[in-house]
């Protein structure tokens, strides 16, 4: 039955917009998918390994080709990614086409990343991800220390994780405004970024962790951040409180950005960031760029049917506008159908 309704939602327009080669590359845009690390964290029942396995096989069967998997943690505060291990032990490994990262925030979430695979004798992972802020506030609130000592602390985990032989993308929380002291300077913004680049991270992603963000602001700090760390090497992190999540993903993507992050069904929030509410949906993301001429190699209609699988597993309201449009279209169409299937049967035994 699922089956019949993702190629009905095919057909009603959603196409599978791959990358060819005689797609440009500045057409081409990846979607790093948070859903089942930054969008499950703050969810408040316990969320099984079976469904976040699931999850992710479902996301990379429509096309995701990097997916945060969880993150090394401690559970008495983040409960949500205790099963990390277990997760990551069972997801396929398969060609090595997909990515997926996890979080280390400190020495000692890369330590139990280490030491899981000297367990497994597996090395599970490629990638780790860290994290810094551009206020001093919010990394109090966060990790207890401000913006500097946080960079000295995760220089010490990159460089661990580099000779270990991980690729490490860095982030930087609160880039428009802190739930705590407002609204936050392009420059320092510009400054961290560089700082987490000179360090060894290949990647940046700027985070507007309140969503509080609008095109105008998007672009102004872009700019600033671009004056020191080449385009290329940049994300952009986008959550959706105020609306705003699409419309500052293409700001982005107007500045040159070709990253973009995000959270299918428009799962997340931050237990740091009081009133702050899930990351921009992937679905929305992908329905903008396919829309708009960008390629992203993704099945739309696969990504729509797991948005809302997984909202189901949650209990949840789908939060994705685009993959509730999508479903309620494509249910308009069948309900069509079996009408008009109807009706000539019912004109076959008249006559």
């Amino acid at each position: 039955m699922q089956r019949h309704f993702t190629t009905r939602l095919a057909r009603t327009g959603i196409r599978h917009a791959s990358a060819s080669a005689s797609a440009t590359a500045n057409r081409f845009v990846r979607i790093v998918e948070v859903g089942p690390r930054d969008g499950l964290q703050n969810e408040k029942t316990a969320v099984s390994a079976d469904v976040k396995v699931s999850l992710i096989n479902r996301l990379r069967d429509a096309g995701l080709r990097t997916i945060e998997a969880g993150s090394f943690v401690s559970p008495k505060w983040v409960p949500q990614m205790a099963g990390t291990p277990e997760v990551l032990k069972r997801l396929p490994r398969g060609d090595g086409s997909t990515a997926y990262p996890v979080l280390v925030p400190n020495a000692r979430g890369l330590q139990d990343l280490l030491a899981l695979r000297v367990t497994t004798r597996e090395k599970l992972t490629d990638e780790v991800a860290v994290f810094s802020a551009a206020s001093d506030a919010f990394c109090k609130a966060n990790t207890n220390c401000t913006v500097k000592e946080s960079l000295e602390r995760i220089e010490v985990v990159v460089s661990a994780a580099r000779e270990k032989g991980f690729r490490v993308r860095g982030y930087v929380s609160t880039v428009i405004t802190c739930p705590y002291q407002g609204k936050i300077d392009p420059e320092i913004v510009r400054d961290v970024a560089a700082a987490l680049l000179d360090m060894g991270c290949y990647e940046v992603s700027l985070g507007d962790t309140t969503g509080a963000g609008t095109p105008r602001t998007m672009s102004l700090m872009l700019n600033s951040v671009i004056q020191r760390v080449p385009v290329e090497k940049l994300a952009a992190h986008n959550h959706d409180t105020f609306g705003m999540g699409v419309a500052n993903v293409m700001t982005a993507l107007e500045t040159g950005v070709r990253v973009i992050d995000s959270s299918v069904a428009g799962l997340g929030g931050c237990p740091y960031s009081p009133g702050a509410t899930g990351n921009v949906a992937t679905e929305d993301v992908v329905h903008a760029l396919h829309g708009s001429g960008f390629e992203t190699g993704v099945d739309l209609a696969k990504l729509v049917q797991t948005g809302e699988w997984i909202s189901k597993e949650l209990g949840k309201r789908n939060e994705s506008r685009a993959g509730v449009a999508w479903l309620a279209k494509a249910k308009r169409e069948e309900q069509q159908q079996t009408k008009n299937l109807e009706g000539a049967s019912v004109k076959g035994i008249s006559q």
